[in-house]
């Protein structure tokens, strides 16, 4: 496993990190002692991030986290959680300073430790910014003070918000999701930005939500039809060549040395092993290219996500 240093935090993270939310069952059902094995696994051969979020399956993927852990050293794994998503309508995002502080207690009660390393702002794009800014990450530096976290960070689709944020208040790490992988690298324009202000980048969904994937997107997946129709185009040229989009989409995506984790989310040990094993390698240069030109006509389309003001 290789490692690389996140921001100006002093950590080393694994440029493999664990993404909790398939514990939740947000892909599909699970079987629970399946998904304890898989972090276990992951852990063992050497990733040491785990991040999640109360919202992934409505609580459950932080109570089988919390399982999984429960008999693992504290120093082995940097823990990553959020607040502010609770559901999927409006309605269920609140980022009051007394719910954020009230979410993390519970987070912590759940997950079965007395801190988190990171305290994220989950999906900001739903909130109001002059909330996020001004009531919410003050009461994550409250958070971290009284020593429940030890890093605050944010995370969303839009990537100028990232920056509309840090121009007012400092943060410490950012998530951004969908946004560098094979269909689309917008995230590399604001990278040298994070890294001038010592901010540590996650990268999740390297395969977009399994856009990049053979079997492809859950029905319920957001991306316009053109870019789904290219990524399955993709897909079936690289099984054509006896290749995997899914894994020349993650070597693809590890491959960035200014981004210092990308989170991969399974409750298959399995499958945790051969993403390990497959980011190990870099990607075949020559397939690269030829699914980059497939999807050169949808390169950097995203989506809608949040408030129409915030995109």
């Amino acid at each position: 496993m290789l490692y690389r240093p996140l921001g100006t935090t002093g950590l080393s993270v694994s440029v493999l990190g664990f993404g909790g939310s398939s514990l939740g069952s947000v892909f599909k059902s699970i079987d629970e002692s399946e998904g304890v094995r898989t972090v276990h696994t992951a852990l063992d051969h050497g990733i040491n991030l785990i991040d999640t979020a109360p919202f992934y399956g409505l609580t459950r993927a932080e109570e089988v986290l919390g399982r999984a852990l429960r008999e693992i050293p504290r120093d082995r794994y940097l823990l990553a959680t959020k607040v502010g998503r609770y559901g999927y309508k409006l309605a269920d995002f609140d980022f009051s300073a007394e719910r954020v502080k009230r979410s993390v207690d519970e987070s912590l009660a759940r997950l079965g430790v007395t801190h988190v390393d990171f305290i994220q702002v989950h999906d900001m794009e739903f909130g109001d910014l002059h909330q996020i800014i001004h009531e919410t990450l003050p009461a994550l530096r409250e958070v971290q003070a009284a020593g429940k976290a030890r890093f605050v960070g944010i995370t969303g689709l839009p990537l100028r918000l990232f920056r509309e944020v840090m121009e007012q208040v400092d943060v410490d790490q950012i998530q951004s999701y969908c946004r560098y992988c094979l269909n689309d690298q917008a995230l590399a324009d604001h990278l040298p930005y994070f890294k001038a202000k010592g901010v540590g980048v996650f990268n999740s969904a390297p395969i977009a939500m399994r856009l990049l994937s053979l079997e492809g997107p859950p029905h319920w997946h957001p991306a316009p039809a053109e870019l789904k129709a290219r990524c399955a185009e993709a897909a079936r040229l690289c099984a054509e060549r006896g290749g995997d989009l899914s894994r020349l989409a993650l070597q693809f995506s590890v491959a960035h040395p200014d981004i210092a984790t990308t989170i991969v989310g399974t409750a298959t040990p399995a499958r945790i092993v051969q993403n390990i094993r497959d980011a190990a390698h870099p990607p075949d240069e020559d397939l690269l290219r030829s699914v980059l030109d497939v999807l050169r006509p949808v390169r950097n389309v995203t989506w809608s996500s949040g408030r129409p003001e915030n995109n």
